[in-house]
């Protein structure tokens, strides 16, 4: 009987550690704007609402995967400077980094809407944003010198999700169905291959 404990358990450990878990990789969604900073503002509906609102959203349709883990830089109402923010994303070593915003022109209600994307000087950030465009729809892509950019090492993307004073990007994007549609592009975004 002794032998046969001898030989089960080796085999039992080697069976236990056979399923280890897959490591995931690593995607980090930034809400921009937190605290005491709300970002764009409109008759009280900030930025920093709506763009923890979506990266929220984003995390909570993604649970249910095995692939990739979302980690966000800020999960509720926050401040955290850039600095601590890619400090995070550097540590962390992500898949890609997805810095979300909201836009605002000088006028009270603006004609302009949509989103925009700013990327950084890397193909894999283009390649990026060159995805969240055909998803979300056409849109602007340009270049910028932007610290969450130009510091994050993993490629990154910052996209502005629409104008905050334009009535349609605002009514859309302040409202729970909006955010979750839009957030449910991201995770598609996110999966494709």
């Amino acid at each position: 009987m002794n032998v046969k404990k001898l030989l089960i358990s080796p085999l039992f450990a080697i069976a236990f550690l056979s399923f280890k878990p897959v490591d995931k990789k690593i995607i980090i969604i930034d809400a921009g704007h937190g605290g005491n900073d709300l970002g764009a503002s409109y008759d009280g509906i900030s930025e920093k609402q709506i763009v923890l609102a979506v990266a929220s959203n984003i995390k909570k349709i993604s649970n249910s995967q095995d692939h990739y883990e979302i980690v966000l830089t800020r999960d509720s109402d926050n401040s955290s400077s850039l600095n601590e923010r890619t400090d995070m994303i550097n540590k962390l070593n992500p898949e890609m980094v997805i810095s979300l915003h909201m836009n605002r022109s000088a006028e009270k209600e603006s004609k302009r809407k949509g989103h925009e994307i700013f990327t950084q000087n890397s193909d894999a950030s283009k390649a990026l944003a060159g995805k969240i465009s055909k998803k979300l729809g056409d849109c602007n892509i340009q270049e910028k010198d932007l610290h969450i950019l130009r510091e994050s090492k993993a490629p990154a993307v910052l996209v502005e999700l629409g104008f905050l004073n334009n009535k349609d990007d605002r009514q859309y994007l302040s409202s729970e169905a909006g955010q979750k549609e839009v957030a449910q592009k991201f995770t598609e975004i996110i999966t494709e291959k």
